[in-house]
């Protein structure tokens, strides 16, 4: 077993249990715990109680890796090996009963930014559903036992395509027009409300294309191995070419250079 596989290991175990424990919250009822960036953008005390389980059980096990978590202050470590967790992906749609949520975790080496770390492992499971995304670098990606792979091409009737909007009302109009300008290539849109579940499912081939302003690294770390793993390419704008806050593209190679070029504008 390589290290990868062996990180990815961990996270499956990790992620089954975060898992059970937001979905059985969810059973119980949440509550408004705080606010973040808007009143829309909700942080519920399952966020809370499921990335101290998570940080728990790494500390474990990893004692000496960094982690870099959505609800709580990141740790640097002393392995090179950092956690980038989202403990529930896809908060607003858990709140409202929407089963399209998922624990993302992903184990990355580097410095903890997206431009500099290599993804080693990463779990985007779904507790709702009981999918479970999982990938080790070199190693393919997985739902359960079955091998993932990007779409080759979109049909002839155009790329079915996922993407998100901000909480800040002042960033709908810059998010229209970028839809606006990728709509001539799409078959349909989609908006699913979990940006790890929108990679997961263009590395499984439901989808063609996913793109997003605004992304925090927690959001992206996991899926992003998951599309690579399956054939696909992801990115963002700037030199790096990374994903970033100001954006995040996945798609298959036959699609990703028009989709990046009509999300940016270029």
């Amino acid at each position: 077993m390589t290290r990868a596989q062996q990180l990815e290991a961990i996270a499956i175990d990790i992620a089954r249990e975060a898992g059970e424990l937001a979905r059985r919250r969810r059973t119980e009822g949440v509550s408004i715990a705080a606010t973040k960036s808007s009143i829309a953008d909700i942080v519920t005390e399952a966020d809370r109680e499921v990335e101290d389980l998570i940080r728990a059980r790494l500390a474990a096990v990893r004692p000496d890796d960094g982690f870099l978590g959505e609800e709580s202050d990141a740790a640097t470590g002393t392995t090179g090996i950092t956690w980038v967790v989202d403990p529930i992906d896809g908060t607003v749609n858990y709140a409202y009963g929407i089963p399209s949520y998922a624990v993302s975790i992903a184990a990355v080496e580097g410095d903890p930014v997206p431009e500099h770390w290599d993804a080693l492992a990463a779990v985007v499971f779904n507790p709702a559903s009981g999918e479970l995304f999982r990938a080790a670098r070199g190693e393919g990606a997985w739902l359960d036992d079955q091998r993932l792979a990007v779409n080759a091409e979109p049909s002839s009737a155009g790329a079915l395509l996922a993407t998100g909007f901000g909480y800040d009302p002042a960033t709908h109009a810059g998010d229209l027009a970028r839809v606006a300008r990728v709509m001539p290539m799409a078959r349909d849109l989609r908006r699913i409300g979990a940006a790890s579940l929108d990679l997961a499912f263009v590395a499984s081939g439901r989808l063609d294309g996913y793109f997003e302003r605004g992304l925090h690294p927690w959001d992206h770390a996991a899926g992003a191995l998951l599309v690579t793993e399956a054939g696909g390419v992801v990115g963002g704008a700037g030199e790096s070419g990374s994903p970033s806050r100001a954006m995040t593209v996945a798609a298959g190679p036959a699609l990703f250079d028009a989709l990046r070029r009509a999300a940016l504008g270029d």
